[in-house]
Parts: structure tokens; C-alpha cells; sequence
């Protein structure tokens, strides 16, 4: 059995994921954000998630001002990660995530995540001893738990989960599209962790929010069942034994009461409302979309500035509504202050760094040719 006294001082199996938050002339809404943290604690929950890699450090600084500072830190539960692009070397570990500390305004975190493990940065993390740290951080009191976040196949979270026993949790990726998908093999790590027995925690649950803005010939099925999209998305997700934790990146407060009113006293799907998901899953599969949950990884260090995700979403709006408004939003609002499309010159960063995997270069080449005619 998971050792599930790691999840002793949590409410309730869903969380809060801190990457898409209100933002309002390019800062977060403190407003928004304070009004819906309260909302989240008032019915119960506590679980928050962050990465300093999160809206460029103003996730970390919101959750210090929003969260820390107004609630007795037993109250709540804090996760942060270890981001492979912050550290070069071993003694760049320890400083980082003390600045982690300072930028939240805690004195420990309940859970420390190796960020978005895979075939690629395991080894950079090992070379810096990464792991060892975060496990002497632990024996300090620093971390209260230990684990990853996995991106890559399961072959791969065998051998670090092999190689690193001391593993507590891991988060992955899970939503109903990707649960057989043959790219991201959901289905296939949740096996794996269930096979080593750790708790799982489920990122992308609405694929970035693909899963909430559906094709209209799949809205359809989700309708008849009276319940949002993100209802369906969500409740999947947390119906599969051994996960224990559902994150959701809200970005409103009407995104927020949405998720409380159908996760504050859970039902997973019965079978009619799983049948709905497996019909929405076959419109989804006659689309051609770009896979992109917006997580950004790729702009960072874009040497063009090319807003990647949102030219990305421009091509898969334009495949599923086929009208002038995806063709505005690239020439009008997502080029203007970044790189077109035809501006990249293929040095493969954004690959390098994407948790889909996914041939942004050809990518781009396709979005070119459709928006740059």
C-alpha cells in the first residue's frame, strides 16, 4: 500500500495549481487572487502548488502576499519544485531553494518536486546531486515530503523511481485525452506508480484548458449530463484509485466556485457520463490539433521571443472554428510584441525544455504557412 501519512495534513483530494493565475496588466490580481483563495479555504481545501518558473517568479511572490501573510501557515499546504533551468551545478541547489523560501515567505515546504522529470534532465539533476539534496533538505525539516513530477515515458519513471526508492510522490500528467495517448501515456505512468506503490498527483487534468474549450460537436455530449466540461475533465481524473490529489490552475473566481461545487463533496463519473467522455474523445481525435497545454516552458529561453503557446492556440482555434478571429489574434495581438512564426531560427530550445515533446520547429513552420500567407 502508498504511504498515505504524507497526506495526513490535506483536505480533501483537490488542489490548487498556481501557474495560470488572474493577472491584470501583466502582474497577478491580488484581488481576484486573495478572493479566491478564500474561497478555496472556506470550503475546505488547502493544497497549493507552485514553481518558481510560474509567471516569471510572480506565482511564488503572490502566494507569500495572498496566501502567507493572511493564514497561519498550519493551515495550509505548500508545494514547490526544483526547476532544471535554475541551477548549472551542485552548488547552485541549496541557494536556489532557499531563495524559494524567501520568495513564498515560508520556512519549510510540505512537498519538494524534482520539476518535470524525464529521460532528458534526469541526468543534470543527478550530476548536481539534486536528489541527495533535496533528501538532506528533508532530514533538516526543510521539506516535509519528498518527490517528482514526471514527464516522459513510463520506462523512464521506472528507472528513476528504481534508482530513488526515497520517492514519496509523483505528480503526472492525466486527463481523459491523454489516457491512452500514445505520446503521453498517461495511463501506462499511473501503472508504474501504482506498480511502486506511490501516491499520485495529476497535473494538466483539462489539458491546459483544451479540455474545458471544447469542439462544438463535443459539447454536446457533456451538456446532457447538466455539468461543466471541467466537471468531467476533473472528476475523471480523481475517480482512479491510488491518486490522491487533483490540481487545477483557475485563473477567476468563477473558474474557482465552479471546481468547489463539484469537487467539495466528490462522485466520480458514472458510466453514462463516462460513456460522454469517450464520445467527446472521438470528436477530439478527427481534429488536427497542436497538443500545447500553455505551461510557457518553451518562451523562456526563446531567443526570439516567440510566444509559442499562443501561436499554437491561434492554429488550433483556426482548425476548429475556421473564422477570421484566430487570424486577428496572431497578426493583432500575439506578434506584436514577440517573433511571427517564420521568425524562428530552429536552435530547438523550446524542444528541449517542452513536457509534450512536441516538434515545435515543424510546428512552427505549419502556423507560418497558415497565418503568414
Amino acid at each position: 500500500m502508498a504511504n498515505l501519512k504524507i497526506f495526513e495534513g490535506v483536505h480533501k483530494n483537490f488542489g490548487f495549481g498556481c501557474m495560470r493565475l488572474p493577472m491584470k496588466n501583466g502582474d497577478v490580481d491580488y484581488e481576484e487572487f486573495n478572493k479566491m483563495i478564500d474561497a478555496f479555504m472556506g470550503a475546505g481545501f488547502n493544497y497549493f502548488d507552485t514553481a518558481h518558473g510560474y509567471l516569471q517568479g510572480k506565482s511564488e511572490t503572490a502566494i507569500r502576499d495572498c496566501l502567507v501573510k493572511r493564514y497561519k501557515r498550519e493551515q495550509f499546504v505548500l508545494t514547490n519544485k526544483l526547476t532544471d533551468f535554475f541551477f548549472k551545478g551542485e552548488n547552485e541547489v541549496r541557494p536556489f531553494f532557499e531563495s524559494q523560501l524567501e520568495m513564498c515567505g515560508v520556512d519549510y515546504f510540505d512537498f519538494y518536486l524534482m520539476h518535470a522529470q524525464g529521460r532528458e534532465n534526469f541526468p543534470h539533476f543527478k550530476r548536481c546531486r539534486a536528489y541527495e539534496q533535496a533528501l538532506g533538505l528533508k532530514k533538516e525539516g526543510k521539506i516535509k515530503h519528498f518527490g517528482i513530477s514526471f514527464h516522459d515515458k513510463p520506462e523512464v519513471l521506472r528507472q528513476i523511481l528504481t534508482e530513488y526508492p526515497q520517492i514519496e510522490v509523483v505528480q503526472i500528467q492525466f486527463n481523459y485525452l491523454d489516457f491512452d495517448d500514445p505520446a503521453v501515456q498517461s495511463e501506462k505512468c499511473y501503472e508504474v506508480c501504482r506498480e511502486f506503490n506511490k501516491p499520485v498527483i495529476v497535473m494538466e487534468p483539462v489539458k491546459g484548458g483544451s479540455l474545458v474549450n471544447l469542439p462544438q460537436e463535443a459539447e454536446r455530449y457533456f451538456k446532457e449530463g447538466n455539468a461543466s466540461a471541467a466537471s468531467y475533465a476533473i472528476r475523471f481524473a480523481a475517480g482512479f484509485e491510488g491518486i490522491f490529489m487533483v490540481l487545477s490552475g483557475m485563473s477567476d473566481l468563477a473558474q474557482m466556485n465552479d471546481n468547489i461545487s463539484f469537487m467539495k463533496d466528490f462522485k466520480p463519473l458514472d458510466e453514462k457520463e463516462l460513456e460522454a467522455v469517450r464520445k467527446v474523445c472521438a470528436v477530439f481525435r478527427t481534429k488536427d490539433l497542436i497538443a500545447c497545454t500553455a505551461c510557457r516552458y518553451c518562451t523562456a529561453g526563446c531567443p526570439k521571443k516567440i510566444s509559442i503557446p499562443d501561436l499554437f492556440a491561434c492554429m488550433n482555434a483556426k482548425n476548429l472554428h475556421h473564422d477570421w478571429n484566430a487570424d486577428y489574434y496572431y497578426n493583432q495581438v500575439h506578434t506584436n510584441s514577440g517573433g511571427k512564426a517564420s521568425e524562428c531560427i530552429a536552435c530547438g530550445k523550446c524542444e528541449s525544455a517542452c513536457p509534450q515533446r512536441l516538434p515545435i520547429r515543424k510546428l512552427l513552420k505549419d502556423v507560418a504557412k497558415e497565418f503568414e500567407k
